[in-house]
């Protein structure tokens, strides 16, 4: 029977006669919805987020990686619809979880999300199946935590009934050469019936599945990768530091460094780490090996080096301003750039933010600019963005440049500034 059904699903994929759910219609589940749907599916997207629903029905994108005329496309095509209910799950033969997974106040993995989600799908979870959880999550997730809730209330059998897989995102925000459909997916199945049927599904919509061992090694690829990232950005920051300390330029020193042909990998400083995924994967590995009495000592010191960026920079911009014969407190501090990085409108982790709450702790009176993000409420306070970004840079007694979009004029941001703070060094 188990081969049966696996059969009659891979059939089913081969012929795009499926209907695909995909619960979380953000910077990953959008994307993946509509590549999905471009690939011949019938999608369903789920999000609890009416104003999201409403905007895919509409065919308007949120999301700047997902151009409006493409949602529009598939909206329009009937392969695309979305909904706030998880009674579509009925009529689903896949499903792809891409719910947040933050942190905790502790720095301890938050997996809420993925549990409801979880929760959601076994009461609708039924025969021939698939089930993908894309969402970051520490190893061992998938099967000790999401199998048994999914298939608590069904008399169904992994690998055999219905099938389960661990396939981790790897959306990097306002790339245009590495898309949903050409960055290589990463796939790990609860079974090698699960691994199979995962890839099948999948392959249709993006060009290279890298299958692996287990969905614990596919949750462990996901972290190395983004440790990888935090460890060696920590290393800039660091490079940053030293660099401050011997009076030389730190960006000069690894430009330099970056013309050896091997052996080394140019990552720069800047004003600390932002998005959900740099600052926030690798705490999910050491949180797991505290639980197993180990301490990963790379991760933890790159973490104490990036979250200290925030505070260095507020220490430059209070001594730029003293040599100036000014304080922070009444003084007006322009930020340019509030997104965590250039060119998106993503204001998850950013650093920029946390350079403002310290500035204004020390009274100074913020505003900011940021051709990306028009407004946004932070701790409680709504701010929208300078409407006219040369009147105030003429107001301003201080500029920081915390990101650096690429549709700024920098010479001119520089020429007209009268005190200026550079993180992104966009000066060079």
């Amino acid at each position: 029977m188990s081969a049966e059904v696996k059969d009659r699903l891979l059939r089913r994929i081969a012929g795009r006669d499926l209907q695909v759910g995909v619960i979380g219609l953000g910077y990953v589940g959008l994307p993946l919805a509509v590549a999905f749907a471009e690939a011949g599916y019938r999608v369903m997207g789920i999000d609890i987020n009416a104003r999201k629903v409403a905007a895919i029905r509409e065919g308007r994108s949120y999301v700047e990686d997902v151009a409006p005329e493409r949602l529009a496309a598939q909206v329009e095509s009937g392969r695309l619809e979305a909904t706030q209910s998880y009674a579509v799950l009925d009529s689903c033969d896949a499903v792809s979880i891409c719910v947040p997974t933050p942190l905790t106040k502790t720095r301890a993995p938050d997996v809420s999300h993925i549990l409801d989600a979880a929760d959601k799908i076994g009461r609708h979870l039924h025969a021939g199946m698939l089930v993908v959880l894309e969402s970051t999550t520490y190893p061992g997730t998938t099967t000790e935590v999401i199998l048994p809730r999914i298939s608590s209330e069904a008399d169904l059998v992994v690998g055999e009934d219905f099938f389960l897989c661990f396939s981790p995102e790897r959306v990097d925000p306002g790339r245009t050469d590495y898309t949903t459909r050409n960055t290589p997916k990463i796939m790990g199945g609860t079974t090698q019936a699960c691994l199979e049927v995962g890839s099948a599904l999948y392959r249709a919509a993006i060009e290279a599945i890298v299958p692996v061992s287990s969905t614990e090694a596919a949750e462990m690829t996901k972290l190395v990768e983004n440790s990888f990232r935090a460890v060696n950005i920590g290393l800039a920051n660091e490079v940053l530091l030293i660099c401050d300390r011997l009076g030389l330029d730190a960006w000069e020193i690894i430009d330099a460094a970056a013309t050896k042909p091997f052996g080394f990998m140019k990552f720069v400083p800047g004003p600390g780490l932002g998005g959900h995924c740099i600052p926030v994967d690798p705490q999910y590995l050491s949180w797991k090996l505290r639980t197993l009495n180990y301490t990963a000592r790379f991760i933890e010191l790159a973490t104490e080096v990036n979250t200290s960026m925030p505070k260095y920079w507020v220490g430059k911009i209070q001594d730029a301003l003293n040599l100036a014969g000014r304080p922070v407190r009444g003084s007006r501090i322009l930020v340019l750039g509030v997104a965590y990085k250039r060119n998106v409108n993503d204001l998850r982790e950013s650093p920029a933010l946390d350079i403002m709450t310290l500035l204004m702790e020390k009274g100074g009176i913020l505003s900011y600019h940021d051709t990306h993000v028009p407004a946004l409420v932070h701790q409680g306070r709504s701010m929208k963005s300078e409407p006219d970004l040369d009147q105030a840079l003429d107001a301003a007694d201080c500029v920081v440049i915390a990101t650096d979009h690429s549709d700024y004029d920098w010479p001119a941001v520089h020429r007209r500034a009268a005190l200026l703070v550079d993180t992104r060094a966009t000066g060079r």
